[in-house]
């Protein structure tokens, strides 16, 4: 694969940080989770750092157990696509990804509103597509329980295809805006989709324009054999979760293979992990910062967070805690990637359930990287270089401070070997990441109007 020596970035857009317990840290203000200031003050620091993107995580719903509710931080956050409206005139170059689930939206929905949000930005949106995996979420939009995990992915496939049919019912220059001719639009570029499948049925066209970068950038989070199959065939940046080297480049490799079958190019699926990089000028401040963290976090959300991250699927709250985690545990209709991934883990590690619920609690199992920022530039170069990697995800433990340090002490070391770059070279987020534009499918089939 022929790639510019330069890894590629993202910063985890949180109201906190990424560990459980970061809302309790001296150095976080309290209400930042609704807070438009706090959330453009993170965007610009990873805009001046030159970030290709902030992403935004999301669920529609409280997504845990009653006990841990009181004690975390992540049920009074703002919807995603509303608020990276907002930082849209608040930034000029750093992409915007949304996260959006297929399961509970409707395809005009969010083509619409992506659609806005691309013209808002400039050219900077990207949307972050997921399949609802929370029982809670369901119970929100009158369903007992979630439809089953392949059933998610097959209304995924169609709601994506959906989608950027509608974004391209209107060719790129349809709409003329002729004062003189009183000719608005050209009506022989307008296209109506009527589509007829499984899961939807709509007719079209958009009631937007199509958006500057054509799609939104697309972007997928799934590693289990269904989602490693749709990553293949409609992401263009996929966010994994991965704590080994040699799974990473596994994962990588299969990846790249399959979206090569479909006809895609190794260079438009950019795969990126996530690294929770905790950095001191020490490796033991380092590791004090890990410690005072986790000294805050009360054992309802270690519980609360190992229990939705494993699927729902076992009572925690029953178990000898000491005692060595299972090879296996009842397949979930949840998260089953991430509920195999932690298995295999623990089993590869031999941990107890109180390691593994800790280590949920610190990381959820992305790569936790803990050290000087010498040692984590060294792990990210370690994994770009041996291609488990096209670049990172960045999950601070906390922000804004994790965010600053990361900033100043390990991108220095980055662009210091070549492995990131000094500024934005696109305008749009698909020029900065590489991507090519996509084709108006109309246009390349030579459809007619009203067809």
């Amino acid at each position: 694969m022929q790639r510019n020596g330069k890894m590629k970035l993202g910063l985890f857009l949180n109201r906190a940080g990424y560990h459980e317990s970061a809302w309790r840290d001296p150095s976080v203000p309290e209400n930042g989770a609704v807070d438009i200031d706090h959330y453009a003050h993170l965007a610009r620091l990873a805009q001046d750092a030159a970030f290709h993107f902030a992403f935004l995580a999301d669920s529609q719903g409280v997504i845990d157990d009653t006990a841990a509710i009181a004690r975390i931080s992540r049920n009074d956050g703002f919807e995603p696509i509303t608020l990276l409206s907002a930082l849209s005139s608040r930034t000029q170059d750093i992409g915007l990804v949304a996260t959006a689930t297929t399961t509970y939206y409707q395809p005009y929905h969010l083509a619409r509103m992506f659609a806005s949000l691309d013209h808002l930005s400039r050219g900077r949106a990207a949307w972050n597509i997921v399949t609802s995996a929370i029982v809670s979420e369901a119970q929100n939009f009158g369903d007992k329980e979630l439809p089953d995990h392949d059933t998610r992915y097959a209304r995924a496939r169609e709601f994506v295809d959906v989608a950027k049919g509608l974004w391209d019912t209107w060719q790129d220059d349809a709409f003329t805006r002729d004062k003189q001719t009183g000719i608005y639009a050209d009506t022989t570029k307008l296209h109506f989709l009527n589509h007829r499948g499984n899961h939807f049925s709509v007719r079209g066209p958009l009631n937007t324009a199509r958006p500057p970068q054509g799609y939104p950038v697309l972007v997928q989070a799934g590693t289990s054999d269904a989602g490693i199959a749709f990553a293949a065939e409609v992401a263009e940046v996929v966010f994994t979760a991965e704590p080994s080297l040699e799974n990473g480049k596994r994962y990588y490799a299969i990846l790249k293979e399959k979206a090569r079958a479909l006809g895609r190019e190794d260079d438009q699926v950019l795969v990126m992990p996530g690294i929770v990089p905790i950095v001191g000028r020490t490796r033991q401040e380092a590791s004090e910062k890990l410690q005072r963290l986790q000294s805050y976090t009360h054992i309802d959300v270690l519980i609360g967070a190992a229990d939705l991250w494993l699927g729902s699927v076992t009572n925690l709250r029953s178990m000898n805690l000491d005692a060595l985690v299972p090879e296996t545990l009842p397949q979930t209709n949840a998260i089953q990637s991430r509920q195999k991934l932690l298995i295999d883990l623990a089993v590869r590690q031999k941990l107890t359930w109180k390691q593994l619920i800790r280590l949920i609690s610190d990381s959820r199992g992305h790569f936790m990287v803990l050290g000087t920022p010498e040692e984590v530039a060294n792990a990210m170069v370690d994994w770009f270089d041996q291609r488990a990697a096209d670049g990172f995800n960045v999950l601070p433990a906390t922000v804004p401070g994790g965010l600053k340090e990361f900033v100043e002490l390990v991108i220095p070391e980055l662009r210091r070997r070549g492995k990131f770059r000094s500024g934005y070279s696109g305008r749009t987020l698909r020029e900065n990441l590489g991507l090519k534009r996509p084709l108006n499918r109309f246009k390349q089939a030579g459809v007619s109007s009203r067809s």
